[in-house]
């Protein structure tokens, strides 16, 4: 990493089967570097407690490795499909234990308050939100896949609104 980055953030866009990250550095001058950003897969026919496991470990691992100031992750949107939304719940539990154990504090934002931090308009669509992500990280092409552009913009969301926000 670039000495010159002064904070760095793990988001997380969590899910059963995909979970998306972004990690996120801020420098001295305020401009934002995507130092990693990608998907944890989990294979569908494997039993829930150990895609859960895999996940738990995976968030470690980048834990370990990008040793974060803060993890950003997304909160639990609760649509019509109620089985998305528990396994998505199961998936951010992991996500929160191992964060819990790094000892890393631990912000929550919602799809829409994301969507304002980057694009200044909360109800973006998922093509603006990544669009604002390439131009805020001067990047030729937004992140992919989307879960991984996901992450990075929930990182980037907490960048823009720490201010506002106390940490545990």
């Amino acid at each position: 990493m670039s000495e010159n980055i002064t904070r760095v953030v793990l988001g997380i866009d969590p899910g059963t089967a995909t979970t998306g990250y972004g990690v996120v550095g801020e420098t001295e001058q305020g401009e934002f570097v995507l130092l990693a950003c990608g998907v944890f897969r989990t294979p569908a026919g494997a039993p829930m407690h150990l895609r859960l496991l895999e996940l738990f470990r995976d968030t470690q691992a980048l834990l370990d490795e990008f040793k974060p100031d803060e993890v950003a992750v997304e909160k639990l949107f609760f649509g019509r499909n109620v089985t998305t939304a528990i396994a998505v719940g199961q998936a951010r539990g992991a996500v929160l234990v191992a964060v819990a154990l790094a000892g890393v504090p631990v912000v929550e934002y919602t799809p829409a308050e994301v969507k304002q931090a980057v694009t200044g308009y909360g109800n973006a669509d998922k093509q603006q939100v990544q669009q604002m992500v390439a131009q805020l990280l001067r990047l030729e092409k937004p992140p992919a896949p989307d879960d991984a552009a996901d992450g990075v913009a929930i990182a980037i969301c907490h960048l823009q609104t720490i201010d506002y926000h106390r940490l545990p």
